[in-house]
């Protein structure tokens, strides 16, 4: 019987040389990478999900881009004083509807967060892509419908949107109610992880996109008797709203004051700070306090904390802090 020749067998755990090595190698780097990717994950938030809102255990995230055009449809919301109710309405459509990204394009002629159509008289595409306004048409149509407040969300989204399908909203009423309730400073909870340093912001800017986004609810709870209307379109902000003595902080007068319908004095203020925060990296803001909380870039990681209030500030100020 011949001889068997014995097996070129390596031991157990080792790469055959050239070729095989080289597949082997790249095989471990390609472990390697996903093992930082993951790490990377973890800390900075899931799937590149940097703005999270949470309450009750629950906990939601979103993208910057995502928070940001929330924030700002729940600007036009507490510039129109509407209801939360509202709010979540609003927010949940533009969930099921673009994901709360300001997309050019879609069904037909469809666009911007709650794909609407210049066919249909809402707008010019221009228009339509500019979430202050886009937000403000939304709510023009859904504060027409009687009792809206009291209907199911479906169906109020439906009498404004038109949409072949209605049922679809309902699954992010949950989420929507949520990111509202923190909105509005019921749950005051969004925070969103940015990077900090780079080139200096400007308080010009932070004040017209207040005054735009906000609009005239900003402007009139100015102490400064020459404050003046702003064109919601985008003209100039006013120089109404201070600075601090380094002109590197805006200052808001957050709590309402001496109305009696306000069930929560503080809302404006949440929704202002908020909003801060999630347009912080295109405003290049550093900090944002209100009502002893403090959010900062450099520590954003760490979400709102305690903060005293600083001296020539009052307690219900909004005070934005912009990098410099």
């Amino acid at each position: 019987m011949p001889v068997s020749q014995p097996s070129h067998q390596h031991p157990q755990g080792t790469c055959l040389p050239r070729g095989r090595r080289t597949r082997c190698t790249a095989a471990l780097l390609a472990l390697l990478t996903l093992v930082g990717y993951v790490v990377f994950v973890d800390w900075t938030g899931s799937h590149g999900l940097d703005c999270f809102v949470e309450a009750n255990g629950t906990r939601l995230g979103l993208q910057q881009p995502q928070a940001a055009n929330a924030t700002t449809i729940g600007a036009v919301a507490s510039a129109r004083d509407l209801p939360e109710r509202a709010l979540t309405i609003a927010l949940a459509t533009a969930m099921q509807e673009s994901k709360l990204h300001n997309i050019k394009g879609g069904d037909r002629d469809s666009l911007g967060l709650f794909q609407q159509r210049p066919s249909q008289g809402w707008g010019t595409a221009r228009q339509i892509l500019d979430p202050v306004y886009s937000a403000g048409e939304f709510f023009d149509e859904l504060v027409k419908i009687p009792g809206y407040s009291r209907l199911p969300l479906t169906a109020a989204a439906q009498q404004v949107q038109h949409s072949g399908f209605p049922q679809a909203y309902a699954k992010h009423e949950a989420d929507a109610s949520l990111l509202a309730a923190a909105l509005y400073g019921r749950e005051p909870s969004l925070s969103c992880r940015v990077p900090a340093g780079g080139s200096p912001g400007d308080p010009a800017a932070v004040r017209q996109r207040l005054a735009r986004e906000f609009g005239a609810q900003v402007l009139e709870r100015q102490d400064s008797a020459d404050a003046t209307s702003v064109d919601l379109q985008g003209a100039a902000a006013p120089a109404a709203l201070p600075t601090d003595t380094r002109g590197a902080t805006v200052t808001v007068p957050g709590d309402a004051v001496g109305d009696p319908t306000d069930e929560d004095p503080t809302q404006h203020g949440w929704a202002l700070a908020q909003w801060a925060v999630a347009h912080a990296p295109e405003l290049r803001i550093a900090e944002v306090a209100y009502r002893g909380r403090i959010w900062r870039a450099r520590e954003s990681g760490s979400g709102w904390v305690k903060d005293s209030v600083r001296a020539g500030h009052s307690y219900g100020d909004v005070r934005i802090t912009v990098e410099h």
